[in-house]
């Protein structure tokens, strides 16, 4: 007979992506239930343990979040093993510090230093549309957040920054071709590149083209598809604004995008 979630996690089932060493223990930190799925998430524990190095054992980790210095998305969280997912911006008061979770070339979460000013906002992804009691509209993102009243030319697919201080849109990027996208899912994850095609199969999965800096190209699917920005005559407008260059800067550099 069940009793509600399970609690443990092993640590060779755990994702390949959190790095864990099979050599320390059997089991590893089982996110808890959030706005990110498991095997697309990093629990706060591994960020702050693992990658940070600002704590040795997990019960200094607690010690941590109980004092609430961490915050995710501009609120306090003081559960370890919460699930900090893409594009999720992570605040350490204490020492000033502000991150956000974005995927290297491997596709693994990395450790991404962004400014006080980067912080205020986020970018995500329209997943769903629907129209709620009263005949309200509602837009849906990839974080699980619950818009009200979006702007009716924001479709699915496209994305959205958010002023994390009011949770309001403040603007958006269509899904066209020719913007700047990230991949999100499958074989390609965190490669960057431009779209140039997508082929519509009725019944089946749409699949998007992109072509990458040094011009090779490649498909995935569109659900893995997250865009990030427009160019226009070989300029890169991250994310419409330009003050967002600097945080995609030194990755757009990587990729050989000219800025």
């Amino acid at each position: 007979m069940a009793r509600g979630p399970k609690k443990h996690l092993k640590r060779v089932a755990a994702p390949k992506h959190w790095m864990l060493d099979k050599l320390t223990g059997v089991f590893a930190p089982r996110p808890s239930t959030g706005p990110h799925k498991l095997r697309e998430c990093l629990p706060l524990i591994i960020f702050l343990r693992n990658r940070l190095k600002y704590a040795l054992t997990g019960d200094e980790v607690k010690k941590i979040c109980m004092q609430r210095f961490i915050k995710i998305d501009g609120k306090v969280r003081t559960d370890i093993t919460y699930p900090a997912g893409f594009m999720d911006v992570i605040s350490i008061e204490k020492t000033g510090e502000h991150f956000r979770l974005i995927y290297d070339v491997k596709g693994r979460f990395t450790v991404h230093r962004i400014t006080a000013e980067e912080a205020k906002y986020k970018l995500c992804k329209v997943k769903k549309i629907l129209i709620g009691t009263k005949g309200i509209p509602h837009l849906v993102t990839h974080d699980a957040r619950t818009i009200r009243y979006p702007d009716p030319l924001i479709k699915v697919n496209d994305t959205v920054r958010i002023d994390l201080e009011t949770g309001k849109i403040t603007d958006f990027i269509k899904f066209d071709t020719g913007n700047l996208c990230m991949v999100t899912g499958g074989a390609n994850l965190g490669r960057i590149g431009v779209i140039t095609n997508r082929e519509r199969h009725p019944g089946s999965f749409d699949v998007v083209h992109v072509k990458d800096s040094t011009g090779n190209s490649f498909a995935t699917r569109l659900s893995n598809i997250f865009v990030i920005g427009k160019v226009r005559s070989g300029f890169v407008l991250v994310a419409v604004d330009r003050r967002v260059e600097s945080e995609f800067g030194a990755m757009m550099i990587t990729y050989g995008f000219d800025l």
